[in-house]
C-alpha cells in the first residue's frame, strides 16, 4: 500500500495536494544531472517534460544522471520521462544513463516495470557519478 503522500483519491485531488513536479538540469563537466523534485504522477504537463528532454539534448550530454531523491512517488508520466531520457541518451547516441536516489516507492515502480533491469540504479549521487565515469 502506498504511503499517504502518494495515495491518489482522484486526479483533481492529486494535482491539488501534490507538490508540483520540477526538473532542473545541471551540467558538471561531461555529465548532465537531472534533479527531479515532487511527485512525477499522471497529470504532469507532457509539454513541460518534453521541453526538459529537449533542453538536455541541446547540451549534447552523453552521460546523464537522474537524481530522484526528492521524488516520493512516480507514475506513468514519470516513467515516460525516464524512458524518454534513456532512449535519447543510450539507444540513440550510445551514451550512459543512471538513476540515483530512488526511494522505496519509486524503486518499487522501477522494479515492477522492469526498468531496473535495463537502467542502472545507484544509491546516491556519488555512486551514480562513479558508475557513469567508470
Amino acid at each position: 500500500m502506498a504511503p499517504s503522500n502518494c495515495t491518489i483519491k482522484s486526479h483533481e485531488t492529486a494535482l491539488r495536494g501534490a507538490r508540483p513536479a520540477s526538473i532542473e538540469i545541471e551540467r558538471q563537466g561531461d555529465v548532465c544531472i537531472l534533479r527531479c523534485h515532487g511527485s512525477l504522477l499522471a497529470g504532469l504537463d507532457a509539454d513541460y517534460v518534453q521541453a526538459k528532454i529537449e533542453e538536455f539534448k541541446q547540451l549534447k550530454c552523453n552521460r546523464v544522471l537522474a537524481d530522484l531523491r526528492n521524488v516520493p512517488c512516480i507514475g506513468s508520466s514519470g516513467i515516460a520521462f525516464i524512458v524518454g531520457v534513456y532512449t535519447s541518451i543510450v539507444r540513440t547516441s550510445g551514451g550512459r544513463f543512471v538513476v540515483t536516489g530512488a526511494g522505496p516507492m519509486v524503486q518499487r515502480v522501477l522494479e515492477i516495470t522492469r526498468l531496473s533491469t535495463v537502467i542502472p540504479l545507484a544509491a546516491d549521487l556519488g555512486s551514480g557519478l562513479e558508475a557513469l565515469r567508470a
